[in-house]
């Protein structure tokens, strides 16, 4: 049989062919990934009191600490930004923006063999009064507001999420820096708060476990209620880009989520529909795992996000952002943040941590 592929795509085709293992055909080890930080930047009490979160607009960028007076950090999405070694992201290759109806086809082979591969996990049992435990590595960029900005000290976090239906205001639990910080969300009306349901902006298992794992539907779905979120906020029309804000999104639900097989598979699927998404081949983690990447660039805000797997077995390993060009925040290439899942799994109370007996994830 001849071989009808030739010139730029035969040697794509042939680069991501060294570049991935052959398909598996067996189970692989466990694993998958968490990450990234949603954060939320919001005036507090004088004291530094951060206990109380309000919810920010969903879309996720990167990670910026401020640390003049009355700006903190919190959030319902919080994720993990982390850091190690260089300081400087390898340059950007030209990523396919513009009129495309999917993903460039190296990105959509890599996506399909990840959604193969995490279609094979085990499905978890988890009930709505338990809740979903990652512990990670985070870092993320620190600097006046306007100026250059560079990465924070790595550190490690834990995180307690709720799986109740809801509405729900206490969502759930930090553990950073020797200090526990209960993440509440919810408005005042009147005398009575308002919690969160499970959904978009708290995606516990079993929603997760709900959403269609038809790719194309399910991309659908995502677009229908980012764009009913955005007319609640009053986006501008001009501060949207419907591939950046998919991307974002099943990046969100990929981080500090236990994800069901099915989901995930469909998610890697439905992204690989997404312009703009290209193959980022090689991705360092927050704890220094190479691995090949699946990135989309920002080109509003002028950065790059990569979504990072293990290049042999295609687990989730972490994410990193980088600039894209030269901007206040610093120089082209400059890292924004990077992050390593280390563990996940379901636990029954608010500071208990995985046993030994118990079903976990670890990387």
């Amino acid at each position: 049989m001849n071989d009808r592929t030739s010139g730029p795509e035969r040697a794509e085709h042939e680069e991501l062919a060294r570049l991935l293992p052959a398909p598996a055909e067996r189970d692989l080890p466990p694993g998958r990934h968490l990450h990234h930080k949603d954060t939320l930047m919001h005036l507090i009490d004088e004291d530094g009191d951060r206990t109380t979160a309000s919810p920010r607009p969903r879309l996720l960028r990167p990670a910026v600490l401020l640390p003049a007076a009355g700006l903190a950090l919190g959030g319902v999405l919080l994720t993990t930004l982390a850091v190690t070694g260089q300081d400087r992201a390898p340059a950007p290759s030209a990523a396919a923006t513009g009129s495309l109806a999917t993903a460039p086809r190296g990105a959509a082979v890599l996506l399909d063999r990840v959604a193969s591969v995490a279609a094979k996990k085990g499905e978890q049992k988890v009930t709505d009064d338990q809740f979903v435990y990652v512990r990670t590595l985070q870092t993320g960029s620190e600097g006046e507001l306007g100026g250059p900005l560079k990465l924070t000290e790595p550190s490690e976090r834990e995180v307690w999420m709720s799986q109740k239906a809801g509405p729900v205001i206490d969502v759930g639990l930090i553990h950073e820096d020797g200090s526990y910080f209960p993440i509440t969300v919810g408005v005042p009306d009147g005398e009575t708060p308002v919690g969160y349901p499970a959904g978009l902006n708290r995606p516990t298992y079993t929603w997760l476990a709900s959403l269609p794992t038809d790719p194309d539907v399910l991309l659908r779905r995502l677009t229908t209620e980012i764009t009913r979120d955005q007319d609640a906020r009053d986006t501008p029309a001009k501060e949207r880009d419907q591939a950046q804000d998919a991307f974002d999104t099943i990046g969100e639900l990929l981080r500090e989520t236990l994800m069901p097989p099915k989901t995930a598979a469909a998610l890697y699927k439905a992204a690989a529909k997404i312009p703009g998404v290209t193959v980022d081949s090689d991705a360092v983690d927050a704890a220094g795992r190479h691995g090949i990447g699946v990135a989309h660039d920002d080109t509003r805000s002028g950065w790059r996000t990569a979504w990072i797997f293990d290049s042999t077995t295609l687990e989730y390993l972490g994410e990193r952002s980088y600039l894209i060009r030269d901007t206040s925040m610093g120089k082209k290439g400059t890292l924004l943040n990077k992050s390593a899942v280390l563990e996940r799994a379901v636990v029954n109370a608010l500071r208990e941590k995985p046993s030994a007996e118990e079903p976990s994830t670890t990387t």
